[in-house]
C-alpha cells in the first residue's frame, strides 16, 4: 500500500527496492491476458483510413509480425465501427488472431457497435460524454453531481454491453483532452486526469464489470509519470487494489526525440514496476514502433521495483535538483567523453557543438554544445571560453594553474588528506553509487570530506542493473547529511544497437532529471557498434552529444532547440503526417524554445497544443487549422499554403528567427 501522499506535495511517494512489478488484477481480451503475473504486452494503431479494409488489413499484418500483440483501430463513426466486422474476419481468414482495439472518441454509439464486434475498446473519458470548449464553468456540488449522473447515464449502456460479450475497455485518459467540467473543478493537473477515469472505473465496478485497462498520457513524460503514480496509489486507497495500466507517452513525434521522450516515460515506470502494456507513439509507419517498444520492456520490464512503505521520498513535480540553485551550474550540464580520441583536434569539437573557422579565427557555438570535454590530454590549441577540459589528475597536474581545466579524482584518492592539489574552484570526483562499493568506514571517510570541500562535483554511476535506485539512494544520503554539490551522472551502454543505448541512456539519465536529483549527464560509448575509424568515433560523439541535448530538452530541464508536439497519426489523420512534420522541422527547427504542435485531426489536437506555442491541427479534407495557445488564429487554410502560413503566424507574433 502507498503512504505519505500530500495533496499539496502532488507526487510524493514512499518506495523500497524489491525485484517485482506492481500487482493489477487480471484482464482477459480475446485469447490475451494482461495484468496479474502476465508479461508486459506491447501494442501499437495503425494510420489507415479504417473503411480501406484491404489497407487496414495489410498493415495490421505488418503490425503483428513485427510483434505487436494488440492492433488498434479507429472508429470515429458508426460506419468505421461496423467495417471493423469485416476487418477482423478478413485478418482471421488470413491466420491472424490477435485481439483488436477500437479506438473511441466523441461517439458512444459506435463505441456499443464496436464492443459487439471485437476484443477491446478504448474510450476517452474527456471526450466520451463531456466536452471541451476551453470554457471555465463554476459547478456547484450539486450541479457537479448532476454532470456525474449524466456521465453514468451514457457510460452505463456501454459497460454492459461489454459485460455481456465479454469485451475488454481501456479508460484512456489524455491530458490534453480532460474535458471543461474536469479542468474546472481541478484544473490542468495530474490529479485531474486521475479523477477523469476514476468517474468512468466508479460506473464499471458499481456495475461489477471489471475487464478494464486504464492509461494517462501526456506529451510531457513528467506530466504522465506523475499521473500513473497517482492513479495507483488512488486505485488501491479507494479499491484496495489496482487494475492493468497502459503506459504510453502521446504525440511524442518522430526519431531520436520521439524515442526518447517516449523512453524516459514509459522505461521510468516500468522500472519502478508500475505497467502491463505499452505502447510507444512515434509520427511514423506503425511497425516501427514495435522494435522500441520490445527494446524498452526487454531493458525496463525485468527485476523491477514494487511500490510499498519504505524510508525515502522524492518529488516528481520540481523538476530543477534540489541543489542547483546554490551550485554554479544554473542549468543542467552536458559533458562530453571524447577519451576515445587519442589527440584532440580542433576539428574534432565539432561534433560536439564547436566549430572553428579559420580564416576568422574564430569559435562558432551552437545551441547543443557540450560545456566540459573529458579528454585523454589537455589540448593544445586555444579553446572556446563557454568550454572547460576535464582530465585524469596526472594529466590535468602541469595545467592546474588554467582557470578552465579541471581535475578528475577517483573518490578514493580525493579523501587522501594532503595526497594532492586541488583546483580552487572545481573538482570533479568519481564515485561508485553501490552500496556495497566502499567499506562502510570510507564512506564515512567521504561524507566528512564532501561536507567540508565545496569545491566538489560528484561524478556517480553504478554498473549494476539497479543502477537507478542505487544512484537515487546515493544522492538521497548525500542530501540527509547535508551535502549538496552537483552531481553529474555518467552513464555507459554496452547495447549492441544504437537504438538499445538511446533507450538506456534515456531512461538511466532521464528518470533522476525528472526527481530534481542530477545536475547534468555524461554519456559513454561502449555500446557493441564496431568502431574502425575516426569518423566514426566521431559520429558517435556528435549521436552521443545530441542524445544528451535530447534527454535534457525531454526532461524541460534545459531547453536547445525547437520542440515539436507530433501525433502518430491515425484512420482519422486529414494530411500525410509523416511529410508535413518533416517539412515544418525542416523550416523551423532553429527555432529555439519555440513548441509546435502538429496533429492530424481535432481529438486530441487542442487540448494538446494547450501545451505549446503554436498548433498545426488538420480540420478537413485539404484544410488547416492553425493555433497560437489553445485560441485558433487562422482557420481552415488550404494546405498548400499552410507551412507558409504557420512560418508568417510565427513572425507575427515575434517568434521567428531569421537563419
Amino acid at each position: 500500500m502507498l503512504r505519505g501522499y500530500n495533496p499539496a506535495i502532488c507526487g510524493r511517494f514512499s518506495y523500497f527496492c524489491a525485484m517485482q512489478r506492481l500487482k493489477t488484477r487480471e484482464v482477459k481480451i480475446g485469447n490475451l491476458f494482461i495484468g496479474g503475473n502476465h508479461p508486459v504486452r506491447i501494442q501499437t494503431m495503425t494510420t489507415t483510413d479504417t473503411m480501406d479494409t484491404e489497407a487496414t488489413v495489410a498493415q495490421s499484418i505488418r503490425c503483428i509480425e513485427a510483434g505487436a500483440e494488440l492492433v488498434r483501430i479507429t472508429a470515429p463513426s458508426k460506419k468505421e465501427a461496423e467495417n471493423l466486422r469485416v476487418i477482423r474476419d478478413e485478418l482471421h481468414k488470413r491466420g491472424y488472431f490477435t485481439p483488436l482495439v477500437a479506438d473511441i472518441h466523441f461517439t458512444p454509439n459506435a463505441a456499443e457497435i464496436a464492443a459487439r464486434i471485437i476484443e477491446k475498446v478504448r474510450v476517452n473519458p474527456g471526450n466520451y460524454v463531456d466536452k471541451k470548449k476551453f470554457e471555465q464553468i463554476e459547478y456547484t456540488d450539486a450541479e457537479y453531481q448532476e454532470e456525474i449522473d449524466r456521465i453514468r447515464e451514457r457510460f452505463t449502456p456501454l459497460v454492459l454491453i461489454c459485460k455481456e460479450y465479454g469485451t475488454a475497455m481501456r479508460i484512456g485518459t489524455n491530458h490534453g483532452s480532460l474535458s471543461d467540467r474536469i479542468m474546472s473543478r481541478y484544473g490542468d493537473t495530474a490529479i485531474g486526469m486521475v479523477e477523469s477515469a476514476m468517474e468512468f472505473l466508479r460506473i464499471a465496478r458499481d456495475n461489477d464489470y471489471h475487464q478494464i485497462v486504464l492509461s494517462m498520457k501526456s506529451s510531457n513524460p513528467k506530466v504522465m509519470i506523475e499521473a500513473y503514480r497517482l492513479l495507483v496509489r488512488h486505485m488501491q486507497d479507494e479499491f484496495g487494489e489496482c487494475y492493468p495500466l497502459h503506459l504510453g507517452v502521446t504525440e511524442a513525434g518522430d526519431g531520436e526525440d520521439g524515442r526518447i521522450k517516449s523512453a524516459i516515460g514509459i522505461g521510468t515506470l516500468l522500472n519502478e514496476g508500475i505497467g502491463d502494456t505499452i505502447r510507444v507513439s512515434l509520427t511514423e509507419e506503425p511497425e516501427l514502433e514495435l522494435p522500441v517498444c520490445r527494446n524498452i520492456v526487454e531493458k525496463y520490464a525485468i527485476g523491477s521495483l514494487q511500490w510499498a512503505v519504505g524510508s525515502g521520498q522524492w518529488a516528481v513535480s520540481s523538476g530543477q535538483p534540489a541543489n542547483m540553485m546554490n551550485s554554479i551550474f544554473k542549468i543542467p550540464q552536458v559533458i562530453a567523453d571524447t577519451s576515445k580520441l587519442k589527440v584532440l583536434n580542433r576539428s574534432d569539437l565539432s561534433a560536439i557543438g564547436y566549430t572553428y573557422n579559420e580564416a576568422d579565427d574564430k569559435w562558432h557555438i551552437s545551441d547543443q554544445s557540450a560545456d566540459y570535454i573529458f579528454c585523454n590530454e589537455v589540448p593544445a590549441f586555444a579553446l572556446p571560453g563557454t568550454v572547460g577540459i576535464l582530465t585524469y589528475y596526472q594529466q590535468w597536474l602541469p595545467y592546474c594553474a588554467n582557470p578552465h581545466c579541471y581535475p578528475l579524482f577517483d573518490i578514493l584518492q580525493y579523501i587522501e588528506p594532503g595526497q594532492y592539489v586541488h583546483h580552487e574552484r572545481l573538482n570533479f570526483v568519481m564515485m561508485d553509487a553501490n552500496p556495497g562499493a566502499y567499506p562502510d568506514k570510507v564512506r564515512t571517510e567521504i561524507f566528512e570530506q564532501l561536507q567540508k570541500d565545496k569545491s566538489t562535483v560528484m561524478c556517480l554511476s553504478s554498473t549494476r542493473l539497479q543502477a537507478i535506485e542505487d544512484i537515487r539512494n546515493l544522492c538521497q544520503e548525500l542530501q540527509q547529511k547535508n551535502i549538496h554539490q552537483p552531481v553529474i551522472v555518467i552513464t555507459d551502454s554496452n547495447a549492441v544497437s544504437l537504438e538499445k543505448a538511446l533507450i538506456h541512456y534515456a531512461v538511466e539519465c532521464g528518470s533522476l532529471l525528472l526527481e530534481g536529483l542530477i545536475n547534468g549527464v555524461c554519456l559513454g560509448y561502449q555500446f557493441g557498434i564496431p568502431v574502425d575509424s575516426l569518423s566514426e568515433v566521431e559520429a558517435q560523439l556528435s549521436t552521443l552529444n545530441s542524445i544528451s541535448f535530447g534527454i535534457l530538452q525531454a526532461t524541460r530541464t534545459r531547453i536547445s532547440k525547437t520542440e515539436y508536439i507530433s501525433c502518430p497519426s491515425c484512420g482519422r489523420t486529414l494530411f500525410d503526417l509523416q511529410e508535413t512534420t518533416a517539412r515544418i522541422r525542416a523550416v523551423t527547427n532553429h527555432l529555439k524554445g519555440v513548441k509546435i504542435a502538429i496533429m492530424g485531426c481535432i481529438v486530441n489536437g487542442p487540448g494538446e497544443m494547450a501545451d505549446a506555442d503554436f498548433g498545426y491541427v488538420g480540420s478537413g479534407v485539404g484544410k488547416i487549422t492553425l493555433y497560437k495557445n489553445k485560441d485558433i488564429v487562422k482557420r481552415n487554410i488550404d494546405s498548400e499554403v499552410a507551412v507558409d502560413e504557420l512560418i508568417n503566424l510565427l513572425k507575427e507574433n515575434g517568434a521567428w528567427v531569421e537563419v
